[in-house]
């Protein structure tokens, strides 16, 4: 992963971490789950259309054949995975739903080593492994004796699972499509099954607090606009399983949101976690990249390989 890729994922990942408090924020201030979904993504979408149809913009649309692919993307990578997150999250706390997302960069490694043929090495499947140690740190320290395999953490595996997915298989339309121009096709796409939520969706949004519909509004503009176009930039300059793992920096940032946002106060093995998972991170990004630099310049490496 390259400078430039590690930067955007560092920038998406700030943001999808405060997306968490935010739901429970909009959940707590008389949004329900589905209203909640489908009030973001009509922002989102908007704003791809605007996009789109802004003059001068050279905005290409999908070729036949990958119509159905796209569909199928958006389906699993938004709405699933949006379900997931906001159902989830009626039950369980923003630390502990951005924990459990958190633990995406290993399904995503191992989606993307049998999907797409990509190597981690040693130092890769090392990191992995690290920085899901801090992820049960984290898990362990935030939740406690009460954590349990409820519904709502059952719904979050399964967003988990969703996006990973999402994350591998858009990879090969980058060759077609820019990332702006994939991000727009995914979100529409994703959109139009939270259209079975519209009926009183009005109503809410008049009935809401000030801070829920700040917080919707939040949502809706930069975790489902803005940060989805940086991550899609972001993977179409690495590999999937490298760039992915700096999702394991999620957990830790959703801690920090709900703490400072909803008093959800961290306790230091939650503490230790962030650094345990922050480790992996660096295990993967600086010391593989700095061992598979070193691999590539050796002469007997050039020998075998020309």
């Amino acid at each position: 992963m390259n400078k430039q890729a590690f930067t955007l994922a560092f920038i998406t990942v700030l943001i999808w971490g405060s997306t968490f408090a935010a739901i429970r924020a909009s959940l707590h201030g008389g949004y329900t789950a589905g209203h909640l979904v489908l009030f973001r993504y009509l922002i989102a979408s908007t704003l791809f259309a605007v996009y789109a149809l802004w003059p001068g913009v050279k905005f290409k649309l999908p070729i036949k054949k990958d119509v159905l692919p796209l569909l199928g993307l958006g389906f699993v990578g938004i709405s699933i995975y949006h379900i997931g997150v906001t159902f989830g999250e009626i039950t369980v706390s923003s630390g502990t739903a951005g924990m459990l997302i958190g633990a995406a960069p290993i399904f995503t490694a191992i989606i993307a080593v049998i999907a797409l043929k990509e190597k981690l090495g040693t130092f890769g499947w090392t990191g992995l492994t690290i920085g899901f140690i801090g992820i049960l740190l984290i898990t362990v320290g935030s939740s406690g004796s009460s954590f349990t395999l409820s519904s709502g953490a059952l719904l979050l595996v399964m967003a988990t699972v969703a996006t990973s997915i999402f994350f591998v298989f858009q990879k090969p339309f980058f060759r077609r499509y820019k990332p702006i121009e994939l991000t727009a096709y995914v979100t529409w796409a994703g959109t139009i099954p939270f259209f079975i939520f519209s009926p009183g969706l009005f109503d809410t949004v008049q009935q809401a607090s000030m801070e829920a519909n700040l917080a919707a509004i939040y949502v809706g503009i930069f975790p489902a606009g803005v940060a989805y176009v940086t991550w899609s930039t972001a993977l179409s300059l690495g590999n999937a399983s490298s760039v992915t793992s700096m999702m394991y920096l999620e957990p830790a940032v959703a801690v920090f949101f709900g703490w400072v946002w909803l008093n959800e106060l961290p306790s230091m093995l939650s503490l230790i976690g962030g650094a345990v998972a922050l480790l992996g991170v660096i295990t993967i990004n600086v010391l593989g990249r700095r061992h598979l630099m070193k691999k590539y310049r050796t002469p007997a490496y050039n020998r075998n390989t020309s």
